[in-house]
């Protein structure tokens, strides 16, 4: 039997925002989070620009010594995992935390830390390279953490699959409340990869923007003009709960998860599938999984990436599904603010998802303002929209052809 659930709080540390109101009011304003890059000097990089997380103080959450032993992308992950189980005003205590579980992903993990030790093994020599270099650099640190920080002790995992990893967490999570494994998640994706390795790496691939000196333009999904991806970073945690859990102890309800699909490619390590075929499979296994036809569907966040063959792949995967319904709804790439947050990506995105049923406002696509002819679909350009809508999806899709969709629902009692 197919338990119902909800999402009752929400967390986010973002490039334009490092709360939940915060994020989304910049989102409706259109507002771009993408600048130079800080952290490190890269004016030797092709690319120049991401979408960094500013003025994140981790002793917030975390006490010296912790912060000493996390990679940024855990502190990540710990702040917006707090901030929604506050949100969600849950009390994790001794009589529910076996009930209570985590699943949070990461593509990359803690890359800071492998370059900064790996620095340390070169120049001063093994014995000198941190005892926590290890636990601070694996990806399911995040969930580790989380689970260790909030006294939770449910079912515990990470999803590893590159820029869907979010929406695969998310998805996961959903599944484990729905069949009973546990009445609540705590789920999402967390990332922090601005660094000079991981820019090399994308720079060398030639995946990412150049147009260093308009970043707030920089990513522009959908438009002819885009050249590339804007890396971003931060932490989407959702609480993902059974409704009769919630409804018991009083809970908001942001929205209802519905439905969950996932497909691989099987064609190209980084390019999609031709015609976006995978993603197509991918979207109608969330429809089927939802149970409902594809006409209920009245708006997608994209995963938008910013990148040419991308945007029309997705463009042509959603007509593939959705037919001259396509035609009718509303898709729009929150990425177009926010960069493109790898792992963290769905995560975040879920949240917006859910903000834009709850408030029954459309985030924009910024910078759409050539229309790629080939990405011929409502984009939401530029400025964000009141809509009547019932029930919306969000995609991401990664590395390795690996695709991911959920489908949610405007919660109404």
């Amino acid at each position: 039997m197919r338990r119902r659930v909800v999402i009752t709080g929400v967390g986010v540390i973002s490039p334009v925002g490092n709360d939940a109101t915060t994020f989304w009011n910049n989102l409706l304003a259109g507002k771009s989070g993408i600048g130079r890059v800080t952290s490190f000097d890269a004016s030797d990089y092709p690319t120049q620009i991401a979408g960094e997380v500013k003025d994140f103080a981790p002793e917030q959450y975390l006490d010296k010594k912790e912060i000493r032993r996390t990679d940024r992308f855990v502190q990540f992950a710990i702040a917006a995992a707090k901030m929604a189980v506050q949100d969600a005003r849950l009390d994790i205590n001794e009589q529910n935390a076996h009930r209570v579980g985590v699943y949070i992903g990461s593509g990359i993990g803690g890359l800071t830390t492998w370059e900064e030790q790996h620095k340390v093994l070169l120049e001063k020599g093994p014995r000198r390279v941190s005892p926590f270099f290890i636990p601070m650099m694996i990806a399911n640190m995040a969930t580790g953490q989380v689970s260790i920080e909030l006294g939770a002790k449910g079912p515990a995992s990470s999803a590893i699959t590159a820029c869907a990893t979010g929406t695969n967490a998310i998805g996961d999570a959903f599944k484990l409340v729905q069949y009973g494994k546990a009445d609540v998640m705590i789920a999402g994706g967390a990332e922090a990869t601005i660094s000079p390795m991981a820019f090399a790496g994308f720079c060398s691939a030639k995946a990412m923007s150049t147009r260093n000196d308009e970043p707030e333009k920089a990513s522009r999904p959908f438009d002819r003009d885009r050249d590339g991806f804007v890396m971003g970073e931060g932490a989407g945690v959702l609480i993902m709960e059974e409704l009769e859990h919630a409804q018991k102890r009083g809970a908001q309800i942001l929205a209802e998860v519905i439905g969950y699909g996932m497909s691989g490619d099987a064609f190209h390590i980084t390019a999609p599938s031709p015609g976006g075929e995978g993603a197509a499979r991918c979207m109608k296994d969330a429809l089927q999984d939802a149970q409902i036809d594809s006409t209920a569907v009245g708006y997608i966040n994209a995963h938008g990436t910013s990148t040419g063959p991308g945007d029309v792949a997705e463009t042509s995967a959603i007509k593939m599904v959705f037919g001259d319904h396509a035609y009718r709804m509303a898709v729009s790439s929150t990425k177009s603010m926010t960069g493109h947050l790898l792992g963290a990506t769905g995560a975040v995105e879920a949240i917006a998802t859910a903000f834009a049923l709850r408030d029954q406002i459309l985030p924009p696509t910024i910078n759409l303002e050539n229309p790629d002819p080939e990405c011929d679909l409502d984009y939401v350009p530029n400025q964000a929209r009141r809509a009547d809508v019932e029930v919306a999806m969000s995609n991401t899709f990664g590395f390795g052809g690996h695709n991911a969709t959920i489908v949610l629902k405007r919660y109404t009692p």
